[in-house]
Protein backbone atom coordinates (compact mmCIF):
# COMPACT_ATOMS: atom_id res chain seq x y z
CA UNK A 1 0.00 0.00 0.00
CA UNK A 2 1.43 3.07 -1.18
CA UNK A 3 2.38 5.82 1.90
CA UNK A 4 0.91 8.44 -0.17
CA UNK A 5 -2.52 7.07 -0.06
CA UNK A 6 -2.81 8.31 3.53
CA UNK A 7 -2.30 12.06 5.01
CA UNK A 8 -2.20 10.93 8.58
CA UNK A 9 -2.17 7.50 10.79
CA UNK A 10 -3.76 7.58 13.76
CA UNK A 11 -3.68 5.12 16.81
CA UNK A 12 -6.63 4.18 19.37
CA UNK A 13 -6.01 2.18 22.25
CA UNK A 14 -10.21 2.11 23.23
CA UNK A 15 -11.81 1.93 26.70
CA UNK A 16 -14.81 2.09 28.17
CA UNK A 17 -15.13 5.20 28.89
CA UNK A 18 -12.10 6.86 27.78
CA UNK A 19 -9.69 6.66 24.67
CA UNK A 20 -5.98 6.78 24.84
CA UNK A 21 -4.88 8.20 20.63
CA UNK A 22 -1.82 9.01 19.22
CA UNK A 23 -1.37 10.36 15.87
CA UNK A 24 1.60 10.65 13.13
CA UNK A 25 1.52 13.19 9.90
CA UNK A 26 1.93 11.11 6.46
CA UNK A 27 5.63 11.19 7.28
CA UNK A 28 5.91 9.99 10.36
CA UNK A 29 7.68 12.75 11.72
CA UNK A 30 5.12 15.04 13.74
CA UNK A 31 3.43 13.17 16.14
CA UNK A 32 0.67 13.98 18.88
CA UNK A 33 -1.36 12.20 21.43
CA UNK A 34 -4.23 12.87 23.65
CA UNK A 35 -7.49 10.92 25.20
CA UNK A 36 -11.19 10.65 23.68
CA UNK A 37 -14.34 10.47 25.87
CA UNK A 38 -16.45 8.10 24.59
CA UNK A 39 -19.31 9.97 23.89
CA UNK A 40 -20.90 10.34 20.23
CA UNK A 41 -20.56 14.08 20.49
CA UNK A 42 -16.84 13.91 21.87
CA UNK A 43 -15.92 11.98 19.01
CA UNK A 44 -17.60 14.16 15.97
CA UNK A 45 -15.60 16.90 17.45
CA UNK A 46 -12.27 14.86 17.32
CA UNK A 47 -12.60 13.44 13.64
CA UNK A 48 -14.05 17.10 12.82
CA UNK A 49 -10.88 18.29 14.82
CA UNK A 50 -8.49 15.69 12.61
CA UNK A 51 -10.39 16.39 9.24
CA UNK A 52 -9.33 20.01 9.51
CA UNK A 53 -6.41 19.65 10.41
CA UNK A 54 -5.44 16.84 7.65
CA UNK A 55 -7.89 17.91 5.20
CA UNK A 56 -6.44 15.84 1.76
CA UNK A 57 -6.52 12.51 1.95
CA UNK A 58 -7.43 9.17 3.79
CA UNK A 59 -6.74 8.83 7.46
CA UNK A 60 -5.49 5.48 8.73
CA UNK A 61 -6.74 4.47 11.91
CA UNK A 62 -6.12 1.45 14.02
CA UNK A 63 -7.15 -0.07 16.56
CA UNK A 64 -7.91 -2.91 18.65
CA UNK A 65 -11.16 -4.02 17.92
CA UNK A 66 -13.03 -4.98 14.86
CA UNK A 67 -16.58 -4.06 15.88
CA UNK A 68 -18.06 -2.13 18.83
CA UNK A 69 -19.56 1.00 19.64
CA UNK A 70 -15.97 2.81 18.24
CA UNK A 71 -15.49 1.15 15.68
CA UNK A 72 -19.14 1.72 14.30
CA UNK A 73 -19.15 5.22 15.49
CA UNK A 74 -15.95 6.18 13.20
CA UNK A 75 -17.01 3.90 10.53
CA UNK A 76 -19.42 6.71 9.58
CA UNK A 77 -16.92 9.36 8.28
CA UNK A 78 -16.08 8.46 4.61
CA UNK A 79 -12.21 9.69 5.29
CA UNK A 80 -11.20 7.34 7.78
CA UNK A 81 -10.11 4.01 7.03
CA UNK A 82 -9.81 1.50 9.98
CA UNK A 83 -7.34 -1.21 10.47
CA UNK A 84 -8.60 -3.12 12.92
CA UNK A 85 -5.84 -5.44 15.07
CA UNK A 86 -6.11 -8.76 16.96
CA UNK A 87 -5.40 -8.91 20.44
CA UNK A 88 -2.99 -11.67 20.27
CA UNK A 89 -1.53 -9.82 17.68
CA UNK A 90 -0.97 -6.92 19.91
CA UNK A 91 -0.06 -8.87 22.66
CA UNK A 92 2.86 -10.79 20.84
CA UNK A 93 4.50 -7.17 19.55
CA UNK A 94 4.26 -6.12 23.00
CA UNK A 95 5.80 -9.05 24.14
CA UNK A 96 8.82 -8.48 21.61
CA UNK A 97 9.82 -4.92 22.92
CA UNK A 98 8.67 -5.31 26.54
CA UNK A 99 9.72 -8.79 27.82
CA UNK A 100 9.05 -7.97 31.33
CA UNK A 101 5.44 -7.51 30.79
CA UNK A 102 5.09 -4.00 31.39
CA UNK A 103 1.95 -2.50 29.85
CA UNK A 104 -0.06 0.35 30.08
CA UNK A 105 -2.47 2.80 27.48
CA UNK A 106 -0.28 5.29 26.04
CA UNK A 107 2.30 2.49 25.61
CA UNK A 108 0.20 0.29 23.73
CA UNK A 109 -0.98 3.38 21.67
CA UNK A 110 2.77 4.16 20.58
CA UNK A 111 2.58 0.12 19.18
CA UNK A 112 -0.26 0.36 17.56
CA UNK A 113 0.93 3.12 15.89
CA UNK A 114 4.11 1.72 14.78
CA UNK A 115 2.27 -1.43 13.85
CA UNK A 116 -0.01 0.99 11.91
CA UNK A 117 3.24 3.06 10.45
CA UNK A 118 5.72 0.06 9.52
CA UNK A 119 3.50 -3.12 9.32
CA UNK A 120 0.59 -1.96 7.39
CA UNK A 121 0.98 -4.83 4.97
CA UNK A 122 -0.29 -7.68 7.50
CA UNK A 123 -2.98 -5.81 8.38
CA UNK A 124 -6.31 -5.90 6.55
CA UNK A 125 -8.58 -2.94 6.34
CA UNK A 126 -12.49 -2.71 7.26
CA UNK A 127 -14.02 -2.48 4.30
CA UNK A 128 -17.76 -2.70 5.26
CA UNK A 129 -19.80 -4.92 2.99
CA UNK A 130 -23.30 -3.49 1.50
CA UNK A 131 -26.07 -1.90 4.02
CA UNK A 132 -28.25 -4.96 2.66
CA UNK A 133 -25.52 -7.60 3.75
CA UNK A 134 -24.66 -5.60 6.45
CA UNK A 135 -28.24 -6.33 8.03
CA UNK A 136 -28.52 -9.68 6.93
CA UNK A 137 -25.29 -11.04 8.75
CA UNK A 138 -26.38 -8.79 11.73
CA UNK A 139 -29.89 -10.41 12.20
CA UNK A 140 -28.73 -13.97 11.62
CA UNK A 141 -25.56 -13.76 14.12
CA UNK A 142 -28.10 -12.30 16.29
CA UNK A 143 -30.60 -15.27 15.69
CA UNK A 144 -28.05 -17.45 16.38
CA UNK A 145 -26.71 -16.24 19.75
CA UNK A 146 -30.64 -16.28 20.99
CA UNK A 147 -30.53 -20.25 19.78
CA UNK A 148 -27.22 -20.59 21.75
CA UNK A 149 -29.00 -19.11 24.60
CA UNK A 150 -31.95 -21.09 24.09
CA UNK A 151 -29.61 -24.07 24.03
CA UNK A 152 -28.31 -22.95 27.28
CA UNK A 153 -31.24 -22.56 29.18
CA UNK A 154 -32.78 -25.44 27.91
CA UNK A 155 -29.77 -27.36 29.49
CA UNK A 156 -30.27 -25.73 33.01
CA UNK A 157 -33.86 -26.92 32.62
CA UNK A 158 -33.08 -30.85 32.02
CA UNK A 159 -30.13 -30.74 34.65
CA UNK A 160 -33.36 -29.74 37.07
CA UNK A 161 -35.67 -31.96 35.93
CA UNK A 162 -33.24 -34.68 36.27
CA UNK A 163 -32.69 -33.99 39.95
CA UNK A 164 -36.78 -34.10 40.95
CA UNK A 165 -38.79 -34.69 37.76
CA UNK A 166 -36.91 -36.64 35.02
CA UNK A 167 -40.07 -38.09 33.48
CA UNK A 168 -40.74 -35.60 31.11
CA UNK A 169 -37.76 -35.91 29.66
CA UNK A 170 -38.92 -39.07 27.77
CA UNK A 171 -42.76 -38.36 27.47
CA UNK A 172 -41.40 -35.44 25.54
CA UNK A 173 -38.98 -35.12 22.66
CA UNK A 174 -38.04 -31.65 22.58
CA UNK A 175 -38.14 -30.12 26.38
CA UNK A 176 -37.81 -26.92 24.79
CA UNK A 177 -40.17 -26.65 22.50
CA UNK A 178 -43.97 -24.92 22.50
CA UNK A 179 -45.41 -28.44 23.49
CA UNK A 180 -42.67 -29.01 26.41
CA UNK A 181 -42.93 -25.82 28.16
CA UNK A 182 -46.72 -25.75 28.45
CA UNK A 183 -46.14 -28.93 29.77
CA UNK A 184 -43.82 -28.22 32.53
CA UNK A 185 -45.67 -24.47 33.14
CA UNK A 186 -49.24 -26.38 33.50
CA UNK A 187 -47.55 -29.57 35.67
CA UNK A 188 -43.98 -28.65 37.14
CA UNK A 189 -44.29 -31.50 39.59
CA UNK A 190 -45.02 -35.41 38.92
CA UNK A 191 -47.94 -35.04 42.34
CA UNK A 192 -49.40 -32.08 40.23
CA UNK A 193 -49.55 -33.85 36.94
CA UNK A 194 -50.58 -37.31 38.48
CA UNK A 195 -53.78 -35.35 40.31
CA UNK A 196 -55.23 -34.43 36.54
CA UNK A 197 -57.68 -35.73 34.81
CA UNK A 198 -56.60 -38.56 32.20
CA UNK A 199 -58.79 -37.06 30.00
CA UNK A 200 -57.77 -33.60 30.47
CA UNK A 201 -54.15 -34.82 29.92
CA UNK A 202 -54.99 -36.37 26.47
CA UNK A 203 -56.68 -32.89 25.43
CA UNK A 204 -53.51 -30.56 26.38
CA UNK A 205 -51.88 -33.08 23.79
CA UNK A 206 -54.09 -33.04 21.24
CA UNK A 207 -54.37 -29.34 21.91
CA UNK A 208 -50.66 -29.35 20.72
CA UNK A 209 -51.11 -31.02 17.76
CA UNK A 210 -50.13 -34.42 18.62
CA UNK A 211 -52.19 -36.71 16.38
CA UNK A 212 -50.50 -39.96 17.45
CA UNK A 213 -53.01 -42.13 19.39
CA UNK A 214 -50.61 -44.77 20.31
CA UNK A 215 -48.14 -42.19 21.69
CA UNK A 216 -51.29 -40.37 23.61
CA UNK A 217 -51.91 -43.60 25.79
CA UNK A 218 -48.53 -44.66 25.66
CA UNK A 219 -47.93 -40.97 27.77
CA UNK A 220 -50.92 -41.33 29.98
CA UNK A 221 -50.24 -45.01 31.24
CA UNK A 222 -46.59 -43.89 31.92
CA UNK A 223 -47.97 -40.86 34.07
CA UNK A 224 -49.98 -43.29 35.90
CA UNK A 225 -47.67 -45.68 36.52
CA UNK A 226 -44.88 -43.15 37.04
CA UNK A 227 -43.18 -42.90 40.77
CA UNK A 228 -41.59 -39.98 42.30
CA UNK A 229 -37.90 -39.38 41.81
CA UNK A 230 -37.67 -37.80 45.24
CA UNK A 231 -39.64 -36.55 48.59
CA UNK A 232 -37.55 -34.21 49.58
CA UNK A 233 -39.60 -31.07 49.71
CA UNK A 234 -37.26 -28.06 49.63
CA UNK A 235 -36.05 -30.08 46.32
CA UNK A 236 -39.62 -30.20 45.18
CA UNK A 237 -40.32 -26.63 45.75
CA UNK A 238 -37.11 -25.43 44.45
CA UNK A 239 -37.00 -27.63 41.17
CA UNK A 240 -40.95 -26.08 40.73
CA UNK A 241 -39.80 -22.88 41.05
CA UNK A 242 -36.70 -23.13 38.83
CA UNK A 243 -38.59 -25.08 35.82
CA UNK A 244 -41.38 -22.17 36.22
CA UNK A 245 -38.18 -19.50 36.01
CA UNK A 246 -36.18 -21.37 32.85
CA UNK A 247 -39.64 -21.94 30.96
CA UNK A 248 -40.55 -18.58 30.75
CA UNK A 249 -37.34 -17.80 29.32
CA UNK A 250 -37.36 -20.35 27.02
CA UNK A 251 -40.86 -19.35 25.73
CA UNK A 252 -39.68 -15.49 25.60
CA UNK A 253 -36.67 -16.95 23.25
CA UNK A 254 -38.67 -19.16 21.18
CA UNK A 255 -40.99 -16.11 20.46
CA UNK A 256 -38.08 -13.87 19.62
CA UNK A 257 -36.69 -16.59 17.25
CA UNK A 258 -39.99 -16.94 15.53
CA UNK A 259 -40.40 -13.03 15.10
CA UNK A 260 -36.73 -13.04 13.93
CA UNK A 261 -37.10 -15.77 11.50
CA UNK A 262 -39.58 -13.79 10.16
CA UNK A 263 -38.15 -10.36 9.66
CA UNK A 264 -35.19 -12.10 8.32
CA UNK A 265 -37.58 -13.86 5.62
CA UNK A 266 -39.37 -10.64 4.90
CA UNK A 267 -36.10 -9.09 4.01
CA UNK A 268 -36.02 -7.99 -0.14
CA UNK A 269 -34.21 -10.48 -1.65
CA UNK A 270 -30.65 -10.22 -1.67
CA UNK A 271 -28.86 -10.00 -5.15
CA UNK A 272 -26.66 -13.33 -4.19
CA UNK A 273 -29.76 -15.46 -3.27
CA UNK A 274 -29.90 -17.10 -6.28
CA UNK A 275 -26.27 -17.78 -6.41
CA UNK A 276 -26.37 -20.05 -2.72
CA UNK A 277 -30.23 -21.56 -3.07
CA UNK A 278 -29.59 -24.54 -4.79
CA UNK A 279 -26.54 -25.71 -2.63
CA UNK A 280 -27.33 -29.16 -1.03
CA UNK A 281 -28.12 -28.68 2.81
CA UNK A 282 -28.82 -25.08 2.19
CA UNK A 283 -32.12 -24.71 4.21
CA UNK A 284 -33.81 -21.32 5.00
CA UNK A 285 -31.17 -21.14 8.16
CA UNK A 286 -28.31 -21.63 6.43
CA UNK A 287 -28.59 -19.80 3.21
CA UNK A 288 -28.66 -16.35 4.40
CA UNK A 289 -25.72 -17.25 6.34
CA UNK A 290 -23.73 -18.24 3.22
CA UNK A 291 -24.86 -15.24 1.62
CA UNK A 292 -23.17 -12.85 4.40
CA UNK A 293 -20.18 -15.56 4.68
CA UNK A 294 -19.06 -14.97 1.05
CA UNK A 295 -20.66 -11.38 0.77
CA UNK A 296 -20.51 -9.41 -2.33
CA UNK A 297 -17.31 -7.52 -2.39
CA UNK A 298 -15.55 -10.13 -4.29
CA UNK A 299 -12.09 -8.40 -4.02
CA UNK A 300 -11.95 -9.43 -0.13
CA UNK A 301 -10.17 -12.84 -0.93
CA UNK A 302 -7.83 -13.62 -3.88
CA UNK A 303 -8.00 -17.04 -3.11
CA UNK A 304 -9.98 -19.73 -1.97
CA UNK A 305 -7.01 -20.54 0.47
CA UNK A 306 -6.94 -16.99 1.59
CA UNK A 307 -10.77 -18.05 2.53
CA UNK A 308 -10.07 -20.85 4.33
CA UNK A 309 -7.10 -19.55 6.06
CA UNK A 310 -9.11 -16.32 7.15
CA UNK A 311 -12.28 -18.47 8.18
CA UNK A 312 -10.46 -21.00 10.35
CA UNK A 313 -11.52 -23.95 8.19
CA UNK A 314 -7.87 -24.27 6.94
CA UNK A 315 -5.20 -25.86 9.59
CA UNK A 316 -2.37 -24.10 10.36
CA UNK A 317 1.09 -26.17 9.72
CA UNK A 318 3.94 -25.24 12.33
CA UNK A 319 7.37 -26.87 12.08
CA UNK A 320 10.84 -26.20 13.27
CA UNK A 321 13.56 -28.13 12.12
CA UNK A 322 12.68 -32.15 11.68
CA UNK A 323 9.28 -31.60 13.97
CA UNK A 324 5.93 -30.79 12.15
CA UNK A 325 2.67 -30.37 13.40
CA UNK A 326 -0.69 -29.84 11.58
CA UNK A 327 -3.14 -28.08 14.40
CA UNK A 328 -6.66 -26.45 14.43
CA UNK A 329 -6.86 -22.85 13.66
CA UNK A 330 -8.33 -20.95 16.68
CA UNK A 331 -7.29 -17.15 15.09
CA UNK A 332 -10.78 -16.46 13.05
CA UNK A 333 -14.37 -15.26 12.79
CA UNK A 334 -16.04 -17.94 15.28
CA UNK A 335 -19.34 -17.38 13.22
CA UNK A 336 -17.63 -17.54 9.88
CA UNK A 337 -15.76 -20.62 10.79
CA UNK A 338 -19.21 -21.88 12.57
CA UNK A 339 -21.43 -21.11 9.36
CA UNK A 340 -19.07 -23.09 6.82
CA UNK A 341 -18.94 -26.17 9.31
CA UNK A 342 -22.53 -26.33 9.81
CA UNK A 343 -23.06 -26.23 5.76
CA UNK A 344 -20.84 -28.81 5.34
CA UNK A 345 -22.22 -31.35 7.93
CA UNK A 346 -26.15 -30.52 6.38
CA UNK A 347 -24.41 -31.59 2.88
CA UNK A 348 -23.81 -35.14 4.12
CA UNK A 349 -27.39 -35.90 4.23
CA UNK A 350 -28.40 -34.10 0.52
CA UNK A 351 -25.03 -34.48 -1.88
CA UNK A 352 -23.72 -37.78 -2.94
CA UNK A 353 -20.20 -37.19 -3.43
CA UNK A 354 -20.27 -35.18 0.19
CA UNK A 355 -21.50 -38.16 2.13
CA UNK A 356 -18.69 -40.56 0.08
CA UNK A 357 -16.06 -37.94 0.84
CA UNK A 358 -17.29 -37.75 4.64
CA UNK A 359 -17.27 -41.65 4.97
CA UNK A 360 -14.09 -42.66 3.72
CA UNK A 361 -12.91 -39.52 6.24
CA UNK A 362 -14.34 -41.47 9.43
CA UNK A 363 -13.13 -44.89 7.59
CA UNK A 364 -9.38 -43.26 8.05
CA UNK A 365 -10.26 -42.61 11.68
CA UNK A 366 -10.94 -39.16 11.45
CA UNK A 367 -13.88 -37.64 14.52
CA UNK A 368 -16.38 -36.46 13.76
CA UNK A 369 -15.62 -32.26 13.19
CA UNK A 370 -12.51 -33.46 12.03
CA UNK A 371 -14.04 -35.17 8.87
CA UNK A 372 -16.43 -32.24 8.39
CA UNK A 373 -13.81 -29.76 8.51
CA UNK A 374 -11.89 -31.61 5.29
CA UNK A 375 -15.53 -31.93 3.38
CA UNK A 376 -15.81 -27.71 4.34
CA UNK A 377 -12.62 -27.44 3.11
CA UNK A 378 -13.41 -28.82 -0.40
CA UNK A 379 -16.44 -27.55 0.10
CA UNK A 380 -14.68 -23.73 0.33
CA UNK A 381 -13.01 -24.50 -2.91
CA UNK A 382 -15.95 -25.04 -4.76
CA UNK A 383 -17.98 -22.25 -3.74
CA UNK A 384 -15.05 -19.77 -3.68
CA UNK A 385 -15.00 -20.73 -7.63
CA UNK A 386 -19.09 -20.39 -8.07
CA UNK A 387 -18.72 -17.08 -6.05
CA UNK A 388 -15.74 -15.75 -8.05
CA UNK A 389 -18.15 -16.09 -11.86
CA UNK A 390 -21.35 -15.54 -10.43
CA UNK A 391 -22.21 -18.92 -11.29
CA UNK A 392 -24.56 -21.28 -9.05
CA UNK A 393 -23.25 -24.64 -8.39
CA UNK A 394 -24.36 -27.40 -10.23
CA UNK A 395 -23.88 -31.07 -8.29
CA UNK A 396 -24.31 -33.12 -11.62
CA UNK A 397 -21.52 -31.22 -13.07
CA UNK A 398 -19.20 -31.58 -10.23
CA UNK A 399 -19.76 -35.24 -10.40
CA UNK A 400 -19.37 -35.48 -14.19
CA UNK A 401 -15.72 -33.40 -13.44
CA UNK A 402 -14.85 -35.94 -10.24
CA UNK A 403 -16.02 -39.02 -12.39
CA UNK A 404 -13.22 -37.90 -15.22
CA UNK A 405 -10.62 -36.85 -12.48
CA UNK A 406 -10.42 -40.36 -10.72
CA UNK A 407 -8.84 -42.64 -13.35
CA UNK A 408 -9.20 -46.67 -13.42
CA UNK A 409 -9.23 -47.52 -9.94
CA UNK A 410 -6.49 -50.28 -11.02
CA UNK A 411 -3.75 -47.52 -11.07
CA UNK A 412 -3.60 -47.64 -7.58
CA UNK A 413 -4.86 -43.31 -7.52
CA UNK A 414 -5.78 -42.43 -4.51
CA UNK A 415 -9.37 -41.45 -4.62
CA UNK A 416 -9.00 -38.44 -1.83
CA UNK A 417 -6.01 -36.98 -3.86
CA UNK A 418 -8.29 -37.63 -6.77
CA UNK A 419 -11.26 -35.30 -5.42
CA UNK A 420 -8.76 -33.10 -3.89
CA UNK A 421 -7.72 -32.67 -7.32
CA UNK A 422 -11.34 -32.67 -9.46
CA UNK A 423 -11.84 -29.62 -7.00
CA UNK A 424 -9.67 -27.45 -7.94
CA UNK A 425 -9.99 -28.96 -11.89
CA UNK A 426 -13.64 -27.88 -11.45
CA UNK A 427 -12.85 -24.46 -10.76
CA UNK A 428 -10.31 -23.62 -13.86
CA UNK A 429 -12.95 -25.86 -15.78
CA UNK A 430 -15.53 -22.73 -15.15
CA UNK A 431 -12.87 -20.45 -15.53
CA UNK A 432 -11.75 -21.52 -18.82
CA UNK A 433 -15.41 -21.30 -19.96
Amino acid sequence: MPVSEFSAYVAIDWADQQHCWRLADAEGTHRDHGDLRHTPEAIDTWVAGLLARFPEGLVAVCLEQSRGGLVFQLGKYARLVIFPVHPAAIASFRQAFFPSGAKGDPGDTALLLELLLHHRHHLRRLDPDTPETRLLGMLIELRRRLVDERTRQSNRLTAWLKMYYPQPLDWIDNIDAPLGCDFLQRWPTLQQLQRAKPETVERFFREHNSRSETRIRERIQAIGSAVAAVHDTALLEAGAAATDALVTLLKALNATIGALDQRIAALPKHPEADLFAGLPGAGPVLLPRLIVAFGTRRERFQSASELAAFSGIAPVTKQSGKSKSVQFRRACPAFLRQTLHEFAAHSVAKSTWARQFYDRQRQRGKRHHAAVRSLAFKWVRILFRCWKDRTPYDEARYLESLARRQGPKDQGQDLLTAERDSALRFADDRTAE
